[in-house]
């Protein structure tokens, strides 16, 4: 996947801007009198035609960040800026063509899709808010070349949700997001409600129209296989902030932080069968978001942890031109 071209974009004055970029941002909620960090710091960019891959347990920060991307969040500070224009103080115009070029694909298909409608209505309602079709008449050629990009038949438009399996449910909220023609999708989670055999089809088909469309991704996962097939770029999450960041194939063959080496090690050995390793067992559970512990917040949990990881953060560096890590001893653990 290296050398894929990239495409920037310009703003009048000349000045190139990536299609997205995450600054210095935290999003925090409030929990009773307190304010939990879901996400803190966190900074990325993406350019076209690139897959950057969001990695950690559950609870990490990922989809909160993904949701703050879309705009559906606000942070507490740092921005988002989509091809240069910033995702949460955009004008009323800019906002509704952010909407249309980036758009969310969710875990699930089946609560997104409105059970009560056929997939023609679904389908075209997002095309008639985003200003795309007035008419679903008018639309009806592109909703079944688009179920066929899918590799959904015709027949489909006159059905109901309830008559899919999960994996052509989510072909078809796959088709309701490409028919609004997006720049960037954020799946989050897009394949981990599937069976495994559909989700090498599912996939499979994202790839493909990546190459096709020359789209974008943001992919949220757990599944670090996953990740090293179809991703260019990682950022390792835990507890809110990355601890780990590069090249995917990299960070999942030889990774830098402990953290990462741990998700790594859970993969059955048949996902990644050219990597012998041991498996590494994480003790407890990861701390509160409320009451992070002092110096690294990992090292309650780390198997190569010491003193100085107990009173000072280590903060993300870079190891070389490609990688940065958050360790103070990073690849110690293999």
């Amino acid at each position: 996947m290296e050398g894929r071209s990239v495409q920037s974009h310009s703003a009048p004055d000349g000045e190139q801007f990536p299609l997205l970029a995450v600054s210095e941002l935290r999003v925090s909620f409030p929990v009773g009198s307190r304010m939990l960090d879901a996400v803190r710091s966190v900074s990325f960019t993406v350019d076209t035609g690139v897959v950057y891959a969001l990695v950690g347990e559950s609870g990490c920060g990922k989809s909160t960040l993904a949701r703050t991307i879309c705009g559906m969040y606000r942070p507490a500070h740092g921005n988002v800026r989509f091809r240069g224009i910033d995702v949460h103080g955009a004008t009323k115009n800019e906002t509704r063509q952010i909407r249309k070029a980036l758009q969310l694909l969710f875990q699930e298909a089946l609560p997104s899709l409105n059970p009560r409608h056929t997939i023609r209505r679904i389908l075209w309602e997002p095309q008639k808010a985003n200003e795309v079709s007035k008419r679903m008449a008018d639309a009806e050629t592109a909703m079944i070349e688009q179920l066929a990009a899918v590799g959904l038949p015709h027949s489909t438009l006159d059905k109901f949700p309830r008559d899919f399996s999960g994996g052509q449910q989510q072909r078809i909220a796959l088709a309701r997001v490409l028919l609004l023609q997006p720049l960037l999708i954020i799946a989050d989670e897009p394949v981990s409600a599937l069976d495994v055999s559909v989700q090498a089809q599912v996939v499979h088909l994202l790839e493909r129209l990546r190459k096709e469309k020359q789209l974008t991704y943001v992919l949220i996962s757990h599944d670090l296989p996953l990740v090293s097939q179809i991703a260019d770029h990682v950022g390792v999450m835990y507890l809110g902030e990355f601890v780990e960041t590069g090249p995917a194939r990299d960070v999942v063959t030889d990774p830098l932080h402990p953290y990462t080496a741990a998700l790594r090690s859970a993969t059955p050995v048949a996902r990644i069968s050219e990597i012998k390793r041991e498996r590494i067992i994480l003790r407890g559970e990861p701390p509160s978001a409320l009451d992070p512990p002092p110096g690294c917040p990992f090292h309650e949990r780390c198997p190569i942890a010491r003193s100085i990881c107990t009173t000072n953060k280590p903060h993300l560096a870079k190891r070389d031109d490609r990688r940065q890590v958050a360790c103070h001893f990073p690849g110690e653990l293999k």
